[in-house]
């Protein structure tokens, strides 16, 4: 994949194409191959004909073996309350070549009631290299220099919005299915069918029914449930190889970060310093506000770009409740800023504690907060903190008291007694737990308590070789947090290809980092 280089010149952020000819957004591409052992090619001649058959959403269908545990009946049953979204999964495998397949879907109806065609959505699974967890099968974090060390496997994941596909020999085709159920739609059995066709390929269909409970869900802005996916729009930028904040980069946004919103997201991820993360991504994330040290000594705060990009996400991507600012204690301690004096960018390496780390955020945060209230921003916004430790966000958490005391702050991280109390959101790792009495406080404060998987979390977890079923497991096995939270959006390189954090069903933790086409589909919950 192609790299972009990001060059940070007088505060402005200016985006850049390491290459000539435009590479993406891709509208194909070419799949990994798939070494693992599968069906020879004696058991797919037992496959006379193309087979078109549904199965389950609970299972990722190998790519070179002709597909199990599919459904006997060629009639799929769904069930769902009004306002709600269902799924399903249907296969298509052949021995022989298929060329230009195409899917089609009519209106489900129920008598003089309809659910029109444009409700239904379909997307051919496409498959991605994934390895495994670390030897000792705790977790998958940690460098791997020696790649060959670890085993890898072509997994079912990416939900690709491509309208037709070539299909190989030998190969199984998944196909994924998507209602959105009406909210004003009379209860009943509504039918309907799905076709695929070929230049080479006879249409062929299967029949299915929803049977609609006369129960509402709510829209996504209604939903109790505290969803917090990080969102790096720098990502869309270099993917799409347009100018940072330009109107092609919105327009690139607006259809993923709408998804995003109809998911039920809460938050708004904002960087408020140079790469906040050390910039482990490859589209490092940097400041959306410009820091300028004036040749008198003074400090003037240029929030440009944070208020188009905050705008953009209330107004256009309906995503309103909070926004988290990240971070005063980035990974690597250093802190950048423009200065009149020498016309260069200058950084300031120091930690929690130091006069000049009090000094750098002292007097912006009392700047920031003047600008939030001014914007009716300041009661939705929280000064973010990232697993750092205890010392050094204490130290943190008293500058950010010390610059306005009515300031939340937030923090994805373990968690500390000692902390607690001045965290609005607390997100700790899923295999801690609030104290159940601190548990009832917060909820009883309206604060926000939730938690989060990583690399670390071996099981239940959401990696692209994780059992789908795991994302089930969350709710289930943390039901007394006070809202149900999160994951990370964050994609390496070459990440239409070999990505571990899972896509396809009800186990996507990933979403505005995927940018396959201009909104490839990344959760059942969308």
């Amino acid at each position: 994949m192609k790299y972009l280089f990001i060059m940070l010149l007088l505060g402005w952020t200016v985006y850049a194409s390491a290459q000539q000819t435009k590479k993406y957004p891709l509208e194909q591409y070419e799949e990994l191959t798939d070494n693992k052992p599968h069906d020879s090619s004696k058991i797919w001649s037992q496959v006379v004909q193309p087979r078109f058959a549904w199965g389950s959403i609970d299972v990722r269908y190998p790519k070179k073996s002709v597909p199990k545990k599919l459904l006997h009946s060629t009639k799929q049953v769904l069930r769902g309350w009004k306002g709600e979204r269902v799924h399903a999964q249907a296969v298509l495998y052949t021995a022989n070549d298929l060329h230009q397949v195409q899917l089609e879907t009519s209106a489900l109806t129920n008598g003089n009631h309809t659910i029109p065609a444009t409700a239904i959505s379909t997307y051919f699974v496409r498959y991605v290299m994934t390895d495994e967890l670390n030897k000792d099968g705790k977790g998958g974090c940690g460098k791997r220099p020696f790649t060959t060390e670890w085993d890898s496997s072509l997994v079912a994941d990416v939900l690709d919005i491509t309208k037709q596909i070539e299909v190989k020999a030998c190969t199984t085709q998944p196909i994924w299915l998507k209602i959105r159920i009406p909210s004003d739609i009379k209860a009943g059995i509504y039918k309907g069918h799905l076709t695929v066709r070929g230049n080479n390929l006879s249409p062929q269909t299967l029949a299915y029914q929803i049977e609609i409970v006369d129960r509402l869900l709510p829209p996504p802005p209604q939903w109790t449930i505290h969803l917090d996916l990080w969102q790096n729009p720098y990502s869309v930028a270099r993917y799409h190889e347009v100018e940072l904040w330009s109107k092609a980069h919105f327009d690139a946004m607006r259809p993923i970060m709408k998804m995003l919103a109809d998911a039920g997201q809460k938050v708004i991820t904002t960087s408020i310093m140079h790469k906040p993360w050390a910039g482990q991504t490859q589209d490092h994330f940097d400041s959306m506000i410009t820091r300028i040290k004036k040749v008198d000594g003074s400090w003037f705060y240029d929030y440009a770009v944070f208020d188009k990009w905050v705008e953009f996400m209330m107004n256009e991507s309906g995503i309103r409740k909070q926004i988290n600012c990240y971070t005063i204690i980035p990974w690597n301690l250093q802190f950048d800023y423009y200065d009149e004096a020498t016309n260069r960018i200058l950084f300031i390496n120091t930690k929690p504690g130091d006069s000049a780390y009090n000094d750098y955020w002292g007097a912006f945060l009392k700047d920031f907060s003047k600008h939030l209230r001014k914007k009716g921003w300041f009661e939705k916004t929280t000064i973010a903190m990232d697993e750092r430790p205890m010392e050094a966000m204490q130290e943190a958490i008293s500058v950010i008291k010390q610059a306005d005391p009515a300031f939340k702050i937030s923090l994805a991280g373990k968690y500390h007694d000692e902390l607690e109390a001045d965290l609005y959101d607390l997100c700790i790792p899923y295999t801690y737990k609030f104290p159940d009495k601190v548990k009832a406080e917060r909820r009883r404060q309206g604060k926000v308590s939730t938690f989060y998987t990583c690399c670390k979390e071996a099981f239940p977890n959401t990696f692209t070789f994780s059992q789908k079923q795991h994302g089930h497991l969350f709710t289930r096995q943390q039901p007394t947090t006070t809202v149900t939270c999160v994951g990370h959006s964050i994609v390496g390189r070459n990440n239409l290809y070999k990505i571990r954090a899972s896509a396809l069903g009800l186990q996507a933790t990933v979403t505005a980092s995927i940018p396959v086409h201009e909104a490839a589909s990344v959760s059942s919950a969308l």
